[in-house]
C-alpha cells in the first residue's frame, strides 16, 4: 500500500531540484558554482533516499550505497542515481519474505517520488564476484560512498574491494576501454555533435584519471596527484577550469532537454549557446551571421581539447611511475632522447632557451626510425611554450626552414601533422589555420570542424603516395607515382579551407593567405602558382563533374582551357577526390568517384591536343561496343535497328560498355508497344544500374522517380533520351536506403516492379510523408531554383539546392510532369543532405515567361516544404 507521505516528499523534492535547475541556468557564461550546485543536487537526492529508506523500515545491518556518477556526490540534473543495496555476506532476500518486502518496497517507492534509480542488491561477495567478472562494475564500487545504513558493513566492503582490485590488470582494461570509447566517436574532439560525456576530451576521460589514480594508489584527488609530481599546480588549476566549463555545458543541456542528453546535438546546440549569454550576430563586412552555438562550440572545443592533451600528460606520467623500468633512454643530440620509443626533451627548459627546438620536435618524429609519439614531459614542455610561439617566432627563418622540411618529408606527414594541432603548435605557427580551429560548418555535409577536414584531406591526399592504400583509390595512386613534388598537394591541403568562416569566398581567401605563405618561406614561382591555383579552384572540378554536362564536347573544351595543363590538372583532380573523402563517409561514392576519373580522362585527351571531334568520338565508342556484342554471340548487325532511332546525344552521353547492354536487350524490342526494364549490378560500384525503354510521354521520368521513392531507393544518376522514333531510353543509377541482402538478388524485383508500374499507368500518388532529418531541421537551406536557356537556346537549364530528403527528386519530377516538361538529362549530386540538381529540359511552357515564373514559384514552394518538415 502506497505510503500517504510519499506525494509530499515527491513534491519537495521536485521544488528543491527545480529551484536548483534555475541557479544552474541563471550564471550566464561564468563556472562559478557548478560543481557546489552539482553537488547539492546529489545531497538532495541523499536526503530522499534517507527519508524513503526509513520509511520502509529497512534494518540497520543493511547499507544504501551509491555508485558510478552518483557516488561521486555530484550528480547531473537527469543522470540516473545508481544505489546498491549491500546486504552481509549470508542474507538472502529470497529466503527473508519480510527482508524482500521491505526491499520491494524501498525500491517501488524511489519511483513514486521521482527518484529514477539504477538499483542492485548484493552481498559483499557477489559485489567482489561481480567486480572481479566485469571491470565496470569494478569501476562503479570503485567510486562508492554510503548514503545510510552500518557504517561497519560499508568498512568491510570497502576493505574487501580494495582487496580484489589488481592495480595493473584496472590500468590495462581501462585504458583499452578508453581506446574503444574514443575510436565510437572518431578519435576527435572535433566532432560537430560531440557527446560532453564520452567523446575525446570529455568528462569520462577526467574521471578516468581519477579511476586509475585510485585504483594504482597514487591519488584520487587532483591535489593529491599533483602533490604528488604528476601534474604541475599550474596544469591542476587549467584542468579544473575546464573542468567546470564542461560540467555547466553538460548540466544545462540536461536542463534544456528536460531529460538526460549528453550528446551536444544541433537542435539544442542554440538553446544552450543562448543561456550563456552568446547571441547570433553578424559581423561587420560579413555576409553570413555568426551564430550563438558556434561561439559556444568553439569553447568546447577548447576546453575539451585541453583536456585531452592534459590527460594524456598524466596518464603518460602515471605510466613512467608504475612502470619505471620501461623507459629506458637513447641519447638522440643534446636536446632529445629516445625514451622507448617516445620523444623525451633534455630537460624542462629546452623550448625556453632554444625555441627553434620546437618544430625540431616533429622533424625528429619524421626522420628518426622508431619514434612513435611525444613523452609525458615534452607534451608538458610544449604545453608550457606556448607563448614563445609569436610572431617573432613566425617570422624566424630557421623556423620557417624547419617547417617546409617537415611538409617535405616522405614518411610521417599525416601523424606529424595531427601532433603539432594536438599540442597547438600548428595553429601557433600557421596563423590563419588558428582561426579555424574548431570552427563549426554550418552545412550538411561536412562532419567535421574544418580543421579536422583540412587534416583528413592531407591524409586523403598522402595515402595516394602509400604503396598500401594503392587497393583505395588506384588510379590516383597510379597518378601520384607519377608526381614529383607530393608536398605541394600537401600544402594546398592545409589551405584549401583555411579561409572558411572569414565571410566572403573562402578559396579567393585562401588563395591569398597560401600566397603569402609562399612568399614567406621562399617558394619557387612556379611551385607557388600552382599552389595559389589549387586553392583557388579546389571546388571547381567537383562542381563539373557533378552539375555540368560533360557528354557536351564545349564543356570539356571550357575545363580545359580552366586547367590550362596536364600539371594542373592532375594535381587538382587528387586533391578533389582527397577533399570529397574528406567530408563525411556519406559524401563519397563509386559513382561520384567515376564521374571525377571520366572528366580528368576526357579533360586530358583535350590538354593532349586532341580537340573534340564529335563525329570520331561517335565512331569509337560504336566500334569498342560492337567488339562487345560480338563476344557475348550478338548476330551479326543485330545492332542496326535500334542505334538508327538513335541520336548523337545518346553515344555521347554512355559508354561502350551501357551502350552494347541496352543494345543486347533492345535490338529486338525497337518500337514495342510494352515498357522494358532491365537492371543490373552497376559496374561503377555500389548499387544498381537499371535501364528503361518506353514509348515517351511527359510523366515517364516522373513515374519512374515514383516507384523509386516508394520501394526505397536513392537516384545518384539519370540520363534521359528520347529517340528518333519518340522512344525513351532511360538509365538510372540508384542505391538502396537499407539493403538487407546483395543487390544481386533486387534485380529481379526491381524488373518486375517498375515494369509494373508502367503499364499500370495510374495516377501519380502523392509523395511519401517522412521525417525530416535534425541535421536539416538545424541547419535549413534555403532552396534556389535557377532556369535558364542553354548556351544553344534550344534547351533549358534547371538547377535546384535545397536540403536532401526521401523522395525530392519524384517532388520536382512530378512538378515538371504537370507541366508537361520533357526531362533529357538529370544530374544529381548530393553532398551529405543538401543536394544540387541539374535538369536539361524541353517543353512548349518554357518559351512563355508567365509559365516560366509559376513553374519556379512551384519548384520553390515544394522544396521550402522540406525545410519546415512538411511532405516530403
Amino acid at each position: 500500500m502506497n505510503d500517504p507521505r510519499i506525494p509530499q516528499l515527491r513534491e519537495q523534492y521536485q521544488a528543491q531540484r527545480s529551484a536548483l535547475f534555475d541557479d544552474i541556468m541563471a550564471g550566464g557564461s561564468s563556472t562559478r558554482g557548478i560543481q557546489t550546485q552539482l553537488r547539492k543536487l546529489s545531497q538532495l537526492a541523499d536526503v530522499l533516499l534517507r527519508d524513503l529508506w526509513h520509511l520502509a523500515g529497512l534494518p540497520g545491518r543493511l547499507n544504501l550505497v551509491g555508485v558510478g556518477g552518483f557516488g561521486r556526490g555530484k550528480l547531473f540534473p537527469y543522470s540516473d542515481i545508481d544505489v546498491l543495496l549491500l546486504l552481509p555476506d549470508g542474507t538472502d532476500p529470497e529466503q527473508d519474505s519480510e527482508l524482500r518486502s521491505a526491499i520491494e518496497q524501498f525500491i517501488g517507492s524511489c519511483w513514486d517520488a521521482g527518484l529514477e534509480i539504477g538499483s542492485s542488491v548484493r552481498t559483499i561477495s557477489q559485489c567482489i564476484s561481480e567486480a572481479q567478472a566485469d571491470v565496470t562494475v569494478q569501476t562503479a564500487l570503485l567510486e562508492s560512498r554510503r548514503i545510510i545504513g552500518s557504517p561497519r558493513l560499508y568498512r568491510l566492503f570497502q576493505a574487501a574491494l580494495a582487496q580484489s582490485i589488481k592495480p595493473d590488470a584496472f590500468v590495462v582494461a581501462k585504458v583499452l576501454e578508453m581506446q574503444q570509447r574514443h575510436n565510437k566517436y572518431e578519435n576527435t574532439v572535433y566532432a560537430l555533435e560531440p557527446n560532453c560525456k564520452e567523446s575525446p576530451g570529455g568528462l569520462r576521460d577526467l574521471q578516468l584519471i581519477l579511476w586509475l589514480g585510485r585504483a594504482t594508489g597514487l591519488g584520487s584527488r587532483w591535489k593529491e596527484l599533483s602533490d604528488k609530481g604528476l601534474a604541475t599546480v599550474y596544469e591542476v588549476r587549467n584542468l579544473q577550469r575546464n573542468e567546470d566549463l564542461i560540467c555547466l555545458i553538460r548540466a544545462r543541456l540536461h536542463i534544456v532537454a528536460k531529460r538526460r542528453e549528453d550528446r551536444l546535438v544541433f537542435d539544442l546546440q542554440t538553446p544552450v549557446a543562448e543561456s550563456f549569454g552568446f547571441k547570433t550576430v553578424t559581423p561587420a563586412g560579413q555576409r553570413f551571421p555568426k551564430r550563438a552555438s558556434e561561439e559556444l562550440m568553439k569553447r568546447y572545443y577548447w576546453a575539451a581539447k585541453a583536456v585531452a592533451q592534459l590527460t594524456q600528460i598524466l596518464m603518460l606520467n602515471m605510466d613512467e611511475r608504475l612502470h619505471p623500468g620501461n623507459h629506458s633512454l637513447r641519447r638522440i643530440d643534446d636536446e632529445f632522447y629516445d625514451k622507448a620509443g617516445l620523444i623525451e626533451v633534455a630537460d624542462d627548459e629546452v623550448y625556453q632557451r632554444n625555441p627553434h627546438a620546437i618544430l625540431r620536435t616533429f622533424l625528429l618524429y619524421e626522420t628518426e626510425p622508431g619514434l612513435k609519439d611525444l613523452s609525458a614531459r615534452t607534451f608538458r614542455a610544449l604545453y608550457h611554450a606556448r607563448q614563445l610561439m609569436d610572431a617573432k617566432f613566425r617570422r624566424d627563418p630557421v623556423n620557417r626552414a624547419t617547417f617546409m622540411q617537415i611538409l617535405q618529408q616522405p614518411q610521417g606527414i599525416t601523424h606529424a601533422m595531427r601532433l603539432l594541432n594536438q599540442t597547438s603548435v600548428l595553429g601557433r605557427y600557421l596563423w590563419p589555420f588558428r582561426r579555424i580551429v574548431g570552427q563549426m560548418q554550418h552545412d550538411l555535409f561536412h562532419v567535421y570542424t574544418v580543421d579536422q577536414h583540412i587534416l583528413m584531406v592531407l591524409r586523403n591526399v598522402r595515402r595516394f603516395f602509400m604503396a598500401e592504400h594503392a587497393h583505395e583509390y588506384p588510379y590516383c595512386s597510379q597518378l601520384a607515382a607519377g608526381w614529383d613534388k607530393p608536398w605541394i598537394l600537401y600544402l594546398a591541403a592545409l589551405f584549401h579551407d583555411i579561409g572558411k568562416g572569414r565571410g566572403g569566398d573562402h578559396s579567393e581567401i585562401g588563395a591569398l593567405e597560401v600566397k603569402r605563405f609562399c612568399r614567406d618561406h621562399q617558394i619557387a614561382k612556379e611551385d607557388r602558382q600552382l599552389v595559389e591555383f589549387l586553392v583557388r579552384e579546389h571546388l571547381t572540378m567537383s562542381q563539373v563533374a557533378q552539375k555540368q554536362d560533360t557528354s557536351d564536347p564545349e564543356v570539356i573544351t571550357a575545363f580545359a582551357q580552366r586547367m590550362g595543363n596536364e600539371r594542373r590538372l592532375t594535381a587538382l583532380y587528387l586533391l578533389t577526390v582527397a577533399d570529397i573523402r574528406g567530408t563525411s563517409p556519406k559524401v563519397w561514392n563509386a559513382w561520384k568517384g567515376k564521374l571525377l576519373e571520366d572528366l580528368y580522362r576526357a579533360t586530358l585527351r583535350v590538354l593532349g591536343g586532341r580537340a573534340p571531334d564529335v563525329a570520331a568520338q561517335v565512331e569509337i565508342r560504336k566500334r569498342e561496343a560492337m567488339v562487345l556484342l560480338a563476344l557475348s554471340a550478338q548476330p551479326h548487325e543485330s545492332q542496326k535497328a535500334l542505334w538508327d532511332t538513335l541520336g548523337l546525344d545518346y553515344f555521347l552521353r554512355h559508354d561502350a560498355a551501357d551502350i552494347a547492354w541496352h543494345t543486347r536487350h533492345l535490338s529486338r524490342a525497337v518500337g514495342s508497344k510494352s515498357a522494358l526494364v532491365r537492371a543490373r549490378q552497376s559496374l561503377a560500384g555500389e548499387g544498381l544500374q537499371v535501364m528503361v525503354y518506353a514509348p515517351d510521354q511527359p510523366d515517364l521520368f516522373a513515374r519512374i522517380c515514383s516507384y523509386f521513392d516508394q520501394a526505397g531507393f536513392s537516384i545518384l544518376d539519370a540520363r534521359v533520351h528520347t529517340a528518333l522514333n519518340r522512344y525513351a531510353l532511360d538509365t538510372f543509377q540508384v542505391v538502396a536506403t537499407d539493403v538487407p541482402q546483395s543487390y544481386r538478388e533486387l534485380i529481379n524485383l526491381v524488373e518486375s516492379q517498375l515494369t509494373r508500374v508502367l503499364v499500370d499507368a495510374q495516377p501519380l500518388p502523392e509523395p511519401a510523408q517522412r521525417r525530416v532529418s535534425r541535421r536539416v531541421k538545424s541547419f535549413p537551406v534555403a532552396p534556389r531554383v535557377l532556369l535558364r536557356p542553354d548556351d544553344k537556346g534550344q534547351r533549358w537549364l534547371l538547377s535546384i539546392s535545397a536540403a536532401d530528403r526521401a523522395g525530392l527528386l519524384y517532388t520536382v519530377a512530378r512538378i515538371l510532369a504537370r507541366h508537361q516538361l520533357s526531362v533529357e538529362l538529370a544530374k544529381i549530386s548530393t553532398l551529405g543532405e543538401r543536394v544540387e540538381d541539374s535538369f536539361l529540359l524541353q517543353g512548349p511552357e518554357l518559351q512563355n515567361n508567365v509559365s516560366q515564373i509559376a513553374i519556379e514559384t512551384e519548384l520553390l514552394w515544394a522544396l521550402a516544404a522540406t525545410g519546415s518538415g512538411a511532405a516530403a
